[in-house]
C-alpha cells in the first residue's frame, strides 16, 4: 500500500513538473510579441520561414543590452558563432564587410557568441578586437538563445526581415556573395 502511494505521489510530482516547465515556456513571449499576437491572429513565433523570430535580450561584453525586437524595421543577420570555430573565423570578415557596406540601408548584424563553448570571455574580447568588429556582439552565457534557436552546429545564421520574421536559416559559413544574395530576397 505504501509503495502504491509513493508511486502515485512521484507520478503526480513528475506530471506537475512537466506542466510547470511547459507553462513557463509558453509564457515567455516578449511584450512586443504579445501585442503583435493580439493584432495578428496568424502570428506564430518560431524558426520556420515566415515565423516571428523568438525574442531575446543579451548583453555585449561592455554590458549594453541588445533586445532583438528593438531592431524591428531593420533587416537582421543573426549569426551564432564561437571564437575557436574555423568556419566562424572564415566568415567573420564577410559579415563585417557586408555590415560596413549596408548598415546605412537598415541592415543590422548581431553576432551571438556561444559563450559557454569558449575557454573564457577574454577570447571573445580578443576576437572582437582582432577582427575589428563594429557590429554588436552579444554573449549567450547560458546558451539560452542557442537552445531557443535550436543551434546544434556553428556557424548558424538566421536572416530576419524588417518585421522580425525568419526568412532563412543557414548552417555553415557564409561568403560576402552569399550574404548579398540572401539579403536581396528580404523585404
Amino acid at each position: 500500500m505504501k509503495k502504491t502511494i509513493v508511486i502515485i505521489a512521484l507520478l503526480f510530482l513528475v506530471i506537475w513538473g512537466v506542466y510547470d516547465i511547459t507553462n513557463k515556456e509558453s509564457n515567455s513571449y516578449s511584450d512586443a510579441q504579445k501585442e503583435q499576437m493580439a493584432a495578428e491572429p496568424d502570428f506564430i513565433v518560431g524558426l520556420n520561414s515566415g515565423n516571428a523570430a523568438p525574442d531575446f535580450t543579451l548583453s555585449t561584453p561592455e554590458g549594453k543590452d541588445i533586445k532583438l525586437s528593438d531592431l524591428q524595421g531593420k533587416k537582421v543577420i543573426l549569426n551564432m558563432w564561437a571564437s575557436w570555430c574555423p568556419p566562424c573565423i572564415d566568415e567573420m570578415p564577410y559579415l563585417q564587410a557586408y555590415y560596413d557596406d549596408h548598415q546605412a540601408e537598415g541592415v543590422e548584424v548581431i553576432a551571438v557568441n556561444l559563450t559557454q563553448a569558449e575557454n573564457n570571455e577574454d577570447d571573445v574580447m580578443r576576437f572582437i578586437k582582432d577582427f575589428e568588429l563594429s557590429f554588436p556582439v552579444v554573449l549567450d552565457r547560458e546558451s539560452r538563445v542557442a537552445n531557443m534557436y535550436q543551434v546544434r552546429t556553428i556557424p548558424t545564421t538566421f536572416i530576419l526581415d524588417s518585421d522580425g520574421k525568419v526568412e532563412q536559416k543557414i548552417i555553415g559559413p557564409l561568403t560576402y556573395e552569399m550574404i548579398d544574395e540572401l539579403m536581396e530576397q528580404v523585404k
